[in-house]
């Protein structure tokens, strides 16, 4: 086991709130947590909370579920029933940069003498907001507010709001928004077996590059994996400062640079939207142009209304599934009461980020803040997850158990080559397939069946959705190996009627009832289940 000395930040540096994770001064010791900490995300499109300049950083990441690269798995020993493939998610397309020279010297938060720094991840309005008062060598006053969104509403679409005031000096000031491709990753520590696999050479390869106006698009595809990947982004500058701007590229990188004649107290206001596409079909001329559909419909409509919604989103989403709490009692938890309602803020909030629009894909066990785990979807999924988005959001809770099923192919190939018949689902995968190099915590957990049947039935008694489970759920059953056994352990007991034909019943199964189960089951009854209580300590 491997154990890490905990890290408390300073409370003056980062002060407890109900609905904010605060950063009030720049920690280099704690780049690591933060990044994770401060990611943004929605299921599909995921961003660690890295500094728009780049850096610095202890693992700069962009990620979108279920993207991946594939990797022969070597044994000292081969042995039968061991998984032959790996998959990792992989660091795509870094679109996030936004670069600041004032007087051609960069801001760079190590070296930058910050007058006031204040960061925040607003749980409310689910963005990463940012303002920091710059003081430079030469005593110019630059006011930097920037707040970052990836949109819950809209998929495939993230943005961000850059403002940039100088408050006592005119000067010359550059504003460079850069995306790169196939950056090299960093390793804070090599030995930890959760950390990702790392690819020999490049994991993308080039389809397709250009720039039109401000808009940059870049394509690339995956070798092995036969995934392609495209990242467009296009700008607005709002200033009454006089400004140019140029665009480059090349395979892998992209800049538009604006060069403006900054006034005191005149606002220079960048908004930056980014658009991911993937496809394991569709050719880079299809993905670019879906790209570009999407980036016409986000200038068109702009900032405030994709704020807007997103604030909506989140609105709904704390009416549905916030939990309160007061007067705790701070000699028994070692916590206040606005220390605890954080936390659990805090979690919900990130359970949303890593579920909501996972949509044909599962959900990684680190979300989309990491490549730990490799992004792999374990059965934590249906144990953990799966009550709480039950209860709160019945839509996201069916889209993973659609997925899960979506599986049964390689879950019924997995069970054949084990020597059994049904289905046998992966401990630990992306594709569908077994991807752990660790058989005894790996194939040999075959408790997963009876943990997707037991998120099933939860589902379908809290639901009422026995369509579902007629049309899913009891296929999965019937294949599940041994069948009988994993439907009791999910907590649905069998028994075989009078007629003959095998069920699935929350009653009691007779005692006279046979063993093996001979035909596929039907539904008989299904008990209602309660609403969960919650209980608060104090």
């Amino acid at each position: 086991m491997i154990h890490h000395e905990r890290l408390r930040p300073p409370s003056h540096d980062y002060p407890a709130d109900e609905w904010n994770i605060i950063e009030k001064g720049f920690h280099p010791e704690f780049l690591a947590q933060l990044e994770t900490m401060l990611a943004v995300g929605n299921g599909y499109l995921g961003m660690r909370g890295c500094p728009e300049e780049g850096g610095p950083n202890a693992e700069n990441g962009t990620f979108i579920n279920g993207f991946y690269e594939t990797r022969p798995i070597v044994y000292g020993e081969e042995a039968y029933g061991f998984a032959k493939t790996g998959q990792t998610i992989v660091n795509v397309t870094d679109s996030k940069i936004i670069k600041l020279f004032v007087d051609d010297e960069p801001f760079w938060l190590p070296n930058a003498h910050c007058v006031r720094y204040d960061r925040r991840l607003n749980m409310q309005s689910g963005t990463l907001d940012r303002e920091i008062l710059w003081e430079t060598p030469a005593g110019k006053q630059v006011l930097i507010t920037s707040r970052r969104l990836v949109s819950f509403v809209h998929r495939h679409v993230a943005a961000i709001s850059y403002c940039v005031t100088l408050l006592n000096a005119e000067a010359p000031v550059v504003i460079a928004s850069e995306m790169v491709a196939n950056a090299p990753i960093a390793r804070a520590n090599a030995d930890d077996p959760r950390q990702a696999s790392v690819f020999a050479g490049r994991v993308f390869h080039h389809c397709a590059s250009y720039v039109k106006d401000r808009r940059i698009v870049l394509c690339h595809a995956t070798e092995k994996s036969r995934l392609t990947l495209t990242c467009a982004t296009d700008h607005v500058l709002e200033t009454a400062c006089l400004h140019t701007y140029k665009a480059v590229h090349t395979e892998d990188f992209g800049q538009v640079a604006f060069t403006i004649e900054a006034r005191p107290g005149c606002p220079i206001h960048l908004t930056k939207y980014m658009v991911y596409h993937t496809s394991p079909t569709a050719s880079s001329e299809e993905l670019c142009g879906r790209a570009e559909w999407t980036l016409d419909r986000m200038m068109h409509q702009g900032f405030q209304p994709l704020l807007t919604a997103q604030e909506q989103y989140m609105d709904d989403f704390w009416r549905r599934s916030d939990v309160r709490v007061r007067d705790i009692r701070e000699d028994r938890m070692q916590r206040t009461t606005v220390e605890v309602q954080q936390a659990i803020r805090f979690n919900l909030f990130h359970i949303l980020q890593a579920a909501a629009r996972a949509e044909d894909t599962g959900v990684p066990a680190k979300g989309l803040t990491g490549q730990a785990y490799e992004g792999h979807y374990f059965w934590d999924t249906e144990i953990y997850l799966l009550p709480f988005l039950t209860y709160t959001f019945p839509r996201i809770a069916r889209n993973l158990l659609t997925f899960r099923y979506k599986m049964l192919a390689q879950a019924r190939a997995h069970a054949r080559q084990l020597g059994h018949r049904g289905a046998m689902f992966p401990w630990r995968t992306i594709s569908g397939e077994e991807a752990s190099a660790y058989y005894a915590a790996g194939t040999a957990q075959y408790h997963i069946n009876a943990d997707i049947m037991y998120a099933l039935r939860k589902y379908v008694q809290a639901t009422g959705d026995e369509a579902f489970l007629r049309r899913i759920a009891v296929t999965n059953l019937s294949r599940s190996q041994p069948r009988r056994v994993e439907a009791r352990r999910a907590g649905l007991p069998t028994h075989v009627s009078p007629a003959g034909t095998s069920c699935v019943t929350t009653a009691p199964a007779p005692t006279s009832a046979p063993s093996p189960i001979v035909t596929p089951p039907r539904i008989v009854a299904l008990a209602p289940i309660e609403a969960p209580r919650l209980t608060v300590v104090r």
